[in-house]
């Protein structure tokens, strides 16, 4: 599985949509089941599957697909 695969997944099995749903839209203002809940098992599957610890304040940060694939980049994960 590629890190963009295994990244698409955490969002996946978090949200219960399927990957085709994943994109520039899908963000805490426009998905209604989004809250800090959600947002925190991403980042505790994201952290488990790449091996990395998030920063408090990026882990604030992630509230949209988008911000989560720009926020790997920071921690040298290539998607």
């Amino acid at each position: 599985m590629t890190n963009i695969e295994k990244f698409n997944q955490a969002f996946v099995e978090v949200f219960g949509v399927e990957e085709s749903a994943l994109g520039s839209a899908f963000a805490k203002e426009n998905v209604d089941s989004w809250d800090s809940v959600h947002q925190l098992n991403i980042i505790a599957i994201l952290e488990e599957t790449f091996d990395i610890m998030f920063d408090p304040e990026d882990i604030m940060e992630l509230t949209s697909y988008e911000k989560g694939v720009a926020l790997m980049s920071k921690y040298e994960v290539e998607l």
